[in-house]
């Protein structure tokens, strides 16, 4: 009887399917399973598994986005969302937990997975490539494929992955790249560069071998960006890697820069016609959107400075949110749409700081970009997705109640659901925050750098003492002080990543193929299919499938500009 009623459930099922129109349109598309072969994985197949995942999620190639914006927020697990919507809750009075932050009241949601061909564990190089390129890569590698080697120059040879923008801008749409991180960092470079090493951003960076060998590092390739007529808007930071090792930096004059070739790179930029770079506060904001052709604004010599820092900035910087409202501003002149992508790159720094504050603190910044960019674009024609390259091992931890300070003790509720008087101890008898990592220079005992007991920021040790500590009464600690270090279980120089699923947050045209749980490199496929002019790209330069999809990886040189 168990075995009849199972079948004529499958029965009923397949019938159901039969008579779906979504399940008809993609009929010639088949269902991608799981990945059971590890060594059997090819860029192809990656590329290919990916565009027909998409296709086969309602709303992706449905979609007529004009314009598309990725938020990515470096390091913003799960757990770093909670706590930074808590935390923005109550700065803003409330108990918190009920707070939403802006990619928070999007309509769709789905999980992404974040391991790299060759890695459990992954790093920004090899997550955000997979959102870049369509296919999944190697650990410390820039939009590379899986054959070229980590470190070695030789082994890049036609190993390049097309990204997002290259294909965004043969398509003829602009294109943006926007973050608080160096622009040359990991994360930015594998949306535009392609890397034996994300660490390869200026040519200083790179060893002899492989600047013999003539490869090209990351701050060139942002500046010879050859695809369409090269990227429309870059801000961030990172000047120091565009400028020789001759030439002062115009905010502090006693700083170089770190270029060995000689080039300076800006001022390369600059002599282009119709092109304009900025530098500071006061020139970001006299920027006219209807004027320069390009813009390139590099706001400090290495990263921008934290939120909480940036007082210390004496020429100014422009925050995430203006940075992004500009940079919308200048590419909205493109009547045949853009592409931009924004990070949000210093909640992973803060992370492996083992500073939670900052990280919260930066996700918030995050939080108010992706406000900006939906009050600046149009719902109807624009794709917005919001999500991490990767997690990290903050924790959220105890019994509190509700309304507890994110950043203070835990404490639990009496009888009548009110905060106990006194905060939660563990079983030794000493209170704990809510928040912890697992590791971290937050480790309680002495390193060459500070004394044991609670550590502040910045902590960076070379080596900790292995002295055995007991935890220290953390009701005599400002544990919400922004410089507080959460405690870590076991000592690191740097916390680190973490593996888990992330979240990915969207709304717009296509938004609606963002469910389930995915693959990272799908992502890309969710954004390219989403786009019509993108995907009828692809389709005159490789071979597409079904309803127009791209299932070939394209190579850079099919990638000839659209007229």
């Amino acid at each position: 009887m168990r075995v009849r009623l199972s079948c004529i459930s499958m029965a009923l099922c397949l019938c159901a399917c039969a008579h779906d129109p979504a399940q008809l349109q993609n009929a010639s598309l088949r269902e991608s399973e799981p990945i059971t072969r590890p060594h059997d994985e090819t860029p192809q197949w990656w590329f290919g598994e990916g565009a027909r995942t998409a296709a086969a999620l309602r709303g992706a190639h449905a979609g007529q986005a004009r314009n598309i914006i990725l938020f990515l927020g470096d390091g913003m697990s799960i757990t770093t969302i909670t706590a930074a919507r808590i935390f923005e809750g109550q700065r803003r009075g409330s108990p918190g937990e009920e707070n939403r932050l802006a990619f928070e009241a999007f309509p769709y949601t789905a999980l992404s997975r974040t391991y790299a061909v060759d890695a459990q564990t992954a790093d920004s190089a090899s997550t955000m490539s997979a959102i870049m390129t369509g296919i999944k890569t190697r650990y410390d590698t820039v939009s590379l494929t899986q054959d070229a080697r980590p470190g070695d120059c030789a082994s890049t040879r036609g190993h390049a992955a097309a990204t997002l923008l290259e294909i965004a801008e043969s398509s003829g749409l602009a294109t943006g790249v926007v973050t608080t991180t160096r622009i040359t960092d990991a994360t930015p470079a594998a949306s535009y560069a392609h890397s034996a090493d994300d660490n390869w951003e200026a040519d200083a960076d790179m060893p002899v071998e492989a600047r013999d060998a003539e490869c090209v590092d990351i701050a060139r390739q942002l500046i010879e960006f050859s695809a369409g007529d090269g990227i429309d808007v870059a801000f961030g930071g990172g000047r120091s890697r565009f400028l020789p090792t001759d030439a002062s930096d115009p905010e502090y004059p006693d700083l170089r820069g770190k270029r060995l070739d000689g080039r300076n790179l800006i001022a390369e930029f600059e002599a282009r016609k119709g092109s304009r770079f900025v530098w500071n506060a006061q020139q970001f904001n006299a920027l006219d959107p209807s004027k320069p052709k390009q813009v390139m604004g590099l706001f400090e010599p290495e990263n921008l400075h934290y939120i909480e820092d940036g007082k210390q900035d004496a020429a100014g910087a422009p925050s995430l949110a203006q940075m992004t409202t500009k940079a919308i501003a200048l590419l909205s002149r493109h009547s045949a749409g853009y592409v931009l992508v924004v990070e949000g790159g210093r909640i992973d720094h803060a992370h492996h700081s083992g500073n939670a504050y900052r990280a919260l603190d930066e996700t918030i910044g995050l939080s108010d970009a992706v406000r900006a960019a939906v009050a600046a674009t149009r719902a109807d024609e624009t794709l917005i997705l919001a999500t991490a390259d990767h997690s990290h091992t903050l924790s959220i931890s105890g019994a509190s109640v509700r309304g507890n300070p994110i950043l203070g003790l835990a404490r639990s509720r009496d009888r009548e659901g009110n905060a106990a008087e006194q905060a939660s101890e563990d079983a030794a008898g000493r209170p704990f925050t809510t928040l912890n990592y697992a590791n971290g220079p937050g480790y309680l005992s002495s390193s060459d750098a500070q004394a044991a007991g609670p550590k502040h920021f910045p902590h960076v040790p070379r080596k900790y003492s292995d002295e055995a500590v007991t935890r220290p009464n953390l009701a005599l600690v400002d544990t919400a002080h922004p410089d507080y270090l959460q405690e870590s279980i076991f000592p690191m120089r740097r916390e680190t990543h973490s593996g888990e699923d992330v979240a990915v947050f969207a709304r717009g045209p296509g938004a609606e193929a963002v469910h389930g749980s995915l693959e990272q490199n799908v992502l890309f496929h969710l954004m390219l299919q989403a786009n019509p002019r993108m995907r009828a790209h692809l389709c005159r330069a490789t071979p597409c499938e079904g309803a127009s999809i791209p299932v070939q990886r394209p190579r850079i040189e099919d990638l000839t500009v659209d007229p």
